[in-house]
């Protein structure tokens, strides 16, 4: 088994990571301005908030033992483990900025 990894797949890798990154930046500060009471979010955003992270990792650890056991390069382990993160941080980014675009009663 070779351990070397493509370029391309690295890059890959390296954008989802970054945009995973920008998303759950969005989120926290759309979140802390709910939470500040600029916006007016969702009642049960705060628990939403808590309770989504443990099916998120545990889906994500999940993703990545199945790819290592399957014999997988290092990368594609990483990004099996990054896609379930990267879909509920792509999710609440979208949901949030919807939410935050609705006016204000």
């Amino acid at each position: 088994m070779t351990l070397a990894l493509p370029i391309a797949e690295m890059m890959k890798l390296s954008w989802q990571m970054g945009l995973m990154v920008a998303e759950a930046q969005t989120v926290m500060t759309l979140r802390t301005l709910g939470m500040m009471g600029v916006l007016t979010p969702h009642p049960m955003e705060n628990q939403r908030m808590v309770a989504e992270k443990g099916r998120a990792f545990a889906q994500a650890a999940q993703a990545a033992t199945a790819a290592a056991m399957q014999g997988k390069r290092p990368d594609e382990v990483a990004a099996a483990a990054l896609k379930p993160i990267r879909r509920r941080t792509r999710a609440n980014a979208a949901r949030l900025t919807r939410a935050a675009k609705k006016p204000r009663v």
